[in-house]
């Protein structure tokens, strides 16, 4: 087990620094070239970077240990994963776990915006008012403990294979980082594709566009 979880804290820490990396670069190039814009033009907080690494540091160490209650119910026989990995039943099993994802991501947001909630828990992410690709994991561990649940479910009633499994949080996590960028890069016929925009004014005002 302690393997284990070390293991899941190495895999959640690297997609998260290379994400947030990646991101940081992107927006980089996208705004000296004028292809982008930033959606919050207010210069980031002094120490709002270095408390958005402090919560995400804790939330990496969550969802990476958390890494051992799905494996438990494989090895309790509550659940099994697929011997192998082809690639349309990848593809697949990845569209229905984006969607439950989605689902999943709307009920535990949409619940944590009740009032009394929103003070005791959320609002530690929403200290991140201009966001920043390191505001994705900025969580207060109730939120990253409810957040890093969203495989046991559909686990208990399929048989994944691990592509689909080890992707999905990957997937996740470059729309979230996308979603805290705070930069507008596509014309407004393409916004569906990205809810850099969405998000940002969900933090400007704290409700509406719940979901990803």
């Amino acid at each position: 087990a302690a393997a284990v979880a070390l293991a899941g804290v190495a895999y959640f820490a690297a997609i998260y620094l290379l994400a947030g990396w990646l991101a940081m670069a992107i927006r980089g190039v996208l705004l000296r070239t004028g292809r982008g814009r930033l959606l919050d033009p207010r210069p980031v907080p002094a120490g709002h970077v270095a408390r958005e690494w402090r919560q995400s540091a804790l939330s990496v160490l969550i969802f990476g240990v958390g890494i051992v209650i799905p494996w438990g119910f494989v090895v309790q026989g509550w659940a099994t994963v697929h011997p192998s990995n082809p690639p349309l039943r990848v593809a697949l099993e990845l569209l229905a776990l984006l969607l439950w994802n989605d689902v999943h991501f709307y009920a535990v947001h949409r619940t944590l915006h009740h009032p009394r909630l929103l003070h005791a828990v959320h609002a530690a992410h929403h200290q991140s008012v201009v966001t920043t690709p390191w505001s994705t994991y900025a969580f207060h561990p109730v939120e990253a403990l409810l957040l890093g649940g969203v495989l046991l479910p559909p686990m208990l009633v399929w048989s994944f294979t691990p592509a689909a499994l080890v992707l999905l949080p990957v997937l996740s996590l470059t729309y979230n980082v996308i979603g805290h960028s705070n930069c507008r890069a596509l014309p407004l016929r393409w916004r569906w594709l990205s809810n850099a925009q969405d998000h940002h004014l969900h933090h400007a005002c704290h409700r509406g566009n719940y979901g990803f």
